[in-house]
C-alpha cells in the first residue's frame, strides 16, 4: 500500500527489502518467464522456469529517460552510458510491443495523476504530476506481455489458476456514454451490445491533443467494469487480452503471490488430480478476497489522497484557479484544478441565475442568461471552504467584475450538498480505475499498471 509519505510494503521489511529485492550484484531466486520476441513484436518462443538473478545495476526511471531522450545533453552515471545500446533496444521492442497492443484494441489512458510533496511531519507543501516517460511505458510493456504470457500457458494446460479479468462493460452504461460523447461530436457505430475494445479505443485516439481528451477518458472509465480476480479464464476486455494475470509483483501483491506458489507447486509435483483439487477448492475465496482487500487498499488510498490535498489547500482559501468542470450535476459543478485536486461549486452558491438540470446531457443551463455549464470547459474559480474533517473542498465562481470578499464562513448547504462520487471524497468518476488504468502502470497497482 502507496501513501503520499509512507510505502507499507505486504512483506515485512526485512524480507521485501531485503531477500525479496532484486539488489545489485546480489544472488537472489527467481521465478522467470523468458521470452522470444521479434523486433515487430511476436512472441515466438517462451519457457517459465525458476531461476537465480543477479542484477549488475539499479537503474531510475528518471535516468533512463534521460538515455532514450535524443535530445539530452545531461551526462549520466558511467553505467548508463555502458547500458545505452541495451536500453534503446529495449524501447524499440516496447514500441513494437505497444503497436501490436494497439492494433489489437487495447485502451490506453492517459490521465493525470498527482505527486503530494510533504515536509518532515508529513504536511503537504506541494502537488506535482507525475510524468510517464518511455522507461516507464517499456517496463509496463514487458510487465504486460508476461502477465498474457504466463495466464495463456496455464490456461492451455487446463489447470485451476487465478486470473485477472475485465469483463466486457454492460450494455446500459455503453449507450449512456454514446449519448455523452454526442455532445462533443463523436459518433460511434458500434452495437452497444456487442461493443469491442476497439471501438472505444478509436473513442480515445479521436480525442487524443484536443480539449475533451481527458473528460472524454474519464467518462469511459466510469462506463467500463472494475478489473477483478476470478478462477475464471475471462479475458481482460480495457487490455483487450483473451488471457491475463498477475504475475509480475509478487512481493507487492498476494494475488502473484499466490500465482508464483501455484506455478511452483505444479512444476514440481505436476498436474495430478490431488494437486489441482486442491487449488481448486481454494481459488474462489482466495479470487474474492484480494479482489476486495484491493478494492480496500485503493479506497484507502485514495481518502488519504483527499485528506493531503485538502489540507493543501487550507491556507488557499479566497484564492482564485484556473479549473475544468469535471462533472456536473443537479445539486453543482465539480471541477478540477491544474493539480488534481477537485471540489464542488454548490448550486446555493451560484446565484446569479436559476439553473435547470439535463440529466442526459450533464449540463447546467440559466433560465434567464442562459449559461451553460457542461463537462470539459474551462472555468475561473475561487476557494471559499476547505473542511479537513469532511475532506471537502469548495469553490464558487470567480467573477471579477463582482469579487467580493471571500466568507470567512460560508453558508454550508449540509445535507443538500448531494452525494459524493467517489465513496467519501470529491474525486469523481475514478471507481473504475482497475478496468482501464488500475491494470497498467509498473510503480502502483495499476499492472499493476495492467
Amino acid at each position: 500500500m502507496l501513501f503520499r509519505s509512507l510505502v507499507i510494503p505486504m512483506l515485512p521489511f526485512r524480507l521485501s527489502n531485503g531477500i525479496c529485492s532484486l539488489n545489485p550484484d546480489v544472488d537472489r531466486l527467481t521465478l522467470s518467464c523468458d521470452m522470444e520476441v521479434t523486433p515487430d513484436g511476436q512472441r515466438v518462443s517462451y519457457e517459465i522456469f525458476p531461476s537465480v538473478i543477479r542484477s549488475h545495476a539499479r537503474l531510475t526511471y528518471n535516468s533512463v529517460n534521460k538515455v532514450l531522450d535524443p535530445e539530452n545533453t545531461e551526462v549520466l552515471e558511467p553505467k548508463y552510458t555502458e547500458l545505452k545500446d541495451m536500453l534503446l533496444e529495449m524501447g524499440q521492442l516496447h514500441e513494437a510491443l505497444y503497436q501490436k497492443r494497439h492494433q489489437r484494441g487495447a485502451i490506453d489512458f492517459e490521465e493525470s495523476e498527482a505527486k503530494i510533496i510533504v515536509d518532515e511531519n508529513g504536511h503537504p507543501i506541494d502537488i506535482q504530476l507525475r510524468d510517464r516517460g518511455v522507461a516507464e511505458k517499456m517496463i509496463e510493456s514487458f510487465m504486460l506481455m508476461a502477465n498474457e504470457t504466463v495466464a495463456e500457458h496455464f490456461s492451455k494446460l487446463h489447470v485451476p489458476f487465478l486470473y485477472r479479468v475485465h469483463e466486457t462493460p454492460d450494455e446500459e452504461r455503453i449507450k449512456n456514454f454514446y449519448d455523452f460523447i454526442g455532445a462533443f461530436g463523436l459518433e460511434v457505430k458500434a452495437d452497444p451490445s456487442d461493443i469491442k475494445p476497439l471501438d472505444l479505443q478509436n473513442v480515445v485516439t479521436k480525442t487524443q491533443g484536443t480539449p475533451e481528451e481527458a473528460i472524454v477518458s474519464m467518462m469511459l472509465l466510469r462506463s467500463l467494469k472494475q478489473a477483478k480476480y476470478s478462477e475464471d479464464q475471462l479475458g481482460h476486455f480495457g487490455l483487450a487480452a483473451t488471457y491475463y494475470t498477475h504475475f509480475t509483483s509478487p512481493i507487492r501483491r498476494y494475488a502473484d503471490l499466490m500465482v508464483h506458489r501455484m506455478i511452483h507447486t505444479y512444476q514440481e509435483k505436476g498436474n495430478d488430480q490431488d494437486t489441482m483439487n486442491h487449488f481448486k477448492s481454494q481459488l474462489t475465496d482466495v479470487a474474492d478476497q484480494v479482489s476486495k482487500q484491493e478494492r480496500r487498499s485503493i479506497d484507502t488510498e485514495r481518502e488519504v489522497d483527499v485528506m493531503k490535498k485538502t489540507e493543501f489547500m487550507l491556507d488557499k482559501v479566497g484564492q482564485t484557479f484556473d479549473a475544468v468542470i469535471s462533472g456536473v450535476m443537479s445539486f453543482g459543478i465539480f471541477v478540477s484544478l491544474d493539480n488534481t485536486v477537485e471540489g464542488l461549486i454548490h448550486i446555493s452558491n451560484m446565484t446569479d441565475d436559476f439553473y435547470n438540470y439535463d440529466e442526459k446531457s450533464m449540463t447546467l443551463t440559466g433560465r434567464g442568461k442562459h449559461k451553460i455549464f457542461k463537462i470539459g470547459e474551462p472555468i475561473k474559480v475561487k476557494l471559499i471552504n476547505a473542511d479537513l474533517n469532511q475532506k471537502q473542498i469548495d469553490f464558487e465562481i470567480f467573477d471579477p467584475e463582482n469579487s467580493n470578499p471571500v466568507r470567512q464562513n460560508p453558508s454550508r448547504p449540509g445535507n443538500n450538498r448531494g452525494p459524493r462520487r467517489d465513496g467519501g471524497n470529491n474525486r469523481g468518476g475514478r471507481d473504475n480505475r482497475n478496468g482501464g488504468r488500475s491494470d497498467r502502470k509498473p510503480n502502483r497497482s495499476r499492472d499493476n499498471k495492467k
